[in-house]
């Protein structure tokens, strides 16, 4: 993997702050719920940058959970409620793009392409896995 110099990082850092914010603000469809901006990879020539999220779920008064939205034993979000958001956020891509255009100051203002970050679900897996081994040690210890 070649080394990302500093001003592409400097430039994927800024749009990461900005997107969150957009997203946060600017996006009315309800199918994106609490969307996380984990990372951006931007090419090197600014043309593209890859968007890495996390879906959170969006609440709803009464069940605490959107319309649909189920979870499974471990308490992970539904793939559907995923893949929807993915979409939203795709479809509102170039709204995004234009409204990002006007907040930073970049000759060329790269294509937002949305992917899914799984490393915060597998993160808890993996600690959830650390805690049980933990736990079944401490039981023969005893």
């Amino acid at each position: 993997m070649a080394n990302v110099s500093p001003r592409l990082q400097r430039v994927a850092d800024q749009i990461q702050r900005e997107l969150a914010l957009l997203i946060q603000l600017e996006v009315n469809d309800p199918r994106v719920g609490m969307v996380s901006v984990t990372g951006v990879k931007v090419s090197r020539d600014l043309a593209h940058a890859d968007v890495y999220v996390t879906v959170m779920g969006s609440v709803d008064g009464v069940s605490g959970l959107a319309p649909g939205v189920t979870l499974d034993k471990a308490g992970a979000l539904d793939k559907l409620e995923v893949e929807e958001s993915l979409k939203a956020l795709n479809a509102a891509s170039g709204y995004l793009r234009s409204l990002l255009a006007k907040r930073t100051s970049l000759r060329t203002t790269p294509k937002l392409i949305f992917h899914y970050d799984q490393s915060v679900a597998r993160g808890q897996y993996l600690s959830s896995l650390i805690d049980k081994a933990l736990a079944a040690d401490s039981e023969h210890q005893s």
